[in-house]
């Protein structure tokens, strides 16, 4: 935290017009936990509930100039990276990081695919997520179908999740939060692998359809944490029972995968 005692995050992620995921999940999610959020924008896409009809990108360039604007003035306490689409991006934001970035925590969400099935990161570019961003990481938050590519191999089960959660960490990450949310079954199993060992989280599945965003949110809230000074697996659960709650009390907005409620610790509408 600055002198002030803001937790200031630098989110460098894509806008979902929706306001469900992405940039606009980012700021609510940061928000609501007591930080401060900038953004540096990579891509503008047109989505809603129901999926993605278009995907604008932001030339590589621009998201740099972006990044330097809030480092060399705000600053950044933590930094949470989400939709990087192509490798030219990719290689722009660790090019800033590496400048101007060294010594801040940066949590990773290898954003690969929509909750509506549609891709965000061009195939081509996920070796050099793996390659150059996930070794800068210090949380990579994959989910399931995001664990499977990253490490080229099925992940079923709680003794797979966290023999991938450990894998990963082998790729350079300094920590891993698995997200088990894909997975089956009447709870769900999210794995935290760090260099002290494996932690569990698991809680009972809600039945909603309100899920859209619930990646963006999750890392951001971890994020969030990691900004305030917190060890992380106190910001791992601390987010975990921030989305659960986001979650549970959802609006069932939309036709299809509605957002999750952001704003729940603010209370109730006067």
């Amino acid at each position: 935290m600055d002198r002030y005692g803001n937790a200031r995050v630098l989110v460098v992620a894509g806008s979902d017009s929706g306001g469900g995921a992405g940039i606009q999940a980012d700021l609510k999610t940061v928000m609501a936990l007591g930080g401060y959020a900038a953004t540096a924008i990579t891509a503008l896409t047109a989505q809603n509930t129901r999926g993605v009809q278009g995907v604008y990108t932001v030339p590589p360039a621009f998201i740099r100039e972006q990044m330097a604007a809030v480092l060399d003035d705000i600053g950044a306490d933590c930094i949470k990276t989400g939709m990087l689409h192509d490798a030219a991006v990719i290689d722009a934001v660790v090019a800033e990081l590496d400048a101007r970035a060294l010594q801040v925590p940066v949590v990773v969400d290898p954003v690969m695919v929509a909750q509506s099935g549609d891709r965000l990161l061009a195939e081509e570019a996920a070796e050099r997520l793996r390659e150059s961003l996930v070794p800068r990481a210090a949380l990579l938050t994959p989910n399931l179908p995001e664990a499977e590519a990253l490490l080229g191999r099925r992940v079923a089960g709680e003794a797979a999740m966290v023999e991938a959660a450990e894998a990963l960490r082998g790729l350079g990450a300094g920590a891993v939060l698995l997200k088990g949310g894909h997975a089956a079954g009447e709870s769900v199993l999210d794995v935290l692998a760090t260099a002290d060992g494996v932690e569990r989280f698991e809680h009972r599945r809600l039945a909603t359809r309100s899920t859209h965003g619930t990646g963006c949110t999750l890392a951001s809230a971890v994020a969030a944490g990691l900004a305030r000074g917190q060890a992380l697996p106190e910001a791992a659960a601390r987010a975990r029972a921030y989305l659960y709650e986001a979650l549970r009390t959802a609006r069932g907005l939309g036709a299809g995968a509605g957002p999750v409620h952001h704003a729940w610790p603010l209370g109730p509408p006067e």
